[in-house]
């Protein structure tokens, strides 16, 4: 897809910078199928997609469900969210693990992300502007699925597009933990507080 310079508009009239489509277009599409990890609050459903934003989508955009490769990449978001409200939630958060296969997945690796105008020294920040960008073409693109580095931990996550989602692959919820993610981020250092304390 080269040589053309008209805009190309997705859902919502999102104008997609064209540059940006030819190289995602220009990458190897894969099939993946596998067990993925993700972390919710407890009452959520842990298939629910959702177009409410997020790193790789924007806030009414895409319809996605973010999931880890580990069980420490899932954790490690959500403590991190969890961890910059006041007060901090102490209820325990809600560890599932998934079974999922995509058709037609996209993956970035670390030393790619400069290609696709993304600093991955800075991908841990809250500036999603690149990142929605790239999440929102990729599912305009067809794609069900992307896989990227998580910001967090030292793994790859998967981030399903439900829109291009076929009902004949797997997506399929394995069995489900409560994990008290205040102790796992202490011990992992995201919350720097003693034990038993909340801010």
């Amino acid at each position: 897809m080269t040589g053309y310079s008209c805009d190309w508009r997705g859902r919502g009239d999102l104008i997609h910078d064209p540059a940006l489509i030819d190289r995602l277009s220009a990458l190897p599409v894969e099939a993946f199928a596998g067990e993925v990890f993700r972390a919710t609050r407890i009452s959520l459903e842990p298939l629910a997609f959702s177009t409410r934003g997020g790193r790789w989508g924007r806030d009414g955009g895409a319809s996605v469900l973010y999931t880890s490769f580990e069980r420490g990449g899932a954790l490690a978001e959500i403590s991190f969210q969890w961890s910059r409200l006041t007060p901090l939630p102490t209820k325990p958060a809600k560890l599932h693990r998934l079974r999922v296969t995509t058709r037609k997945s996209l993956r970035l690796i670390r030393a790619s992300l400069p290609d696709f105008g993304v600093d991955s020294a800075r991908l841990g920040e809250l500036n999603y502007q690149r990142t929605q960008d790239i999440g929102e073409a990729v599912a305009f693109l067809g794609h069900d699925g992307l896989i990227v580095p998580s910001a967090r931990w030292d793994c790859d996550n998967l981030v399903v597009f439900g829109d291009n989602h076929s009902v004949e692959c797997e997506l399929e919820l394995k069995g489900s933990e409560t994990i008290d993610w205040l102790k796992w981020a202490r011990d992992n250092g995201i919350l720097d507080l003693p034990d038993g304390s909340v801010a």
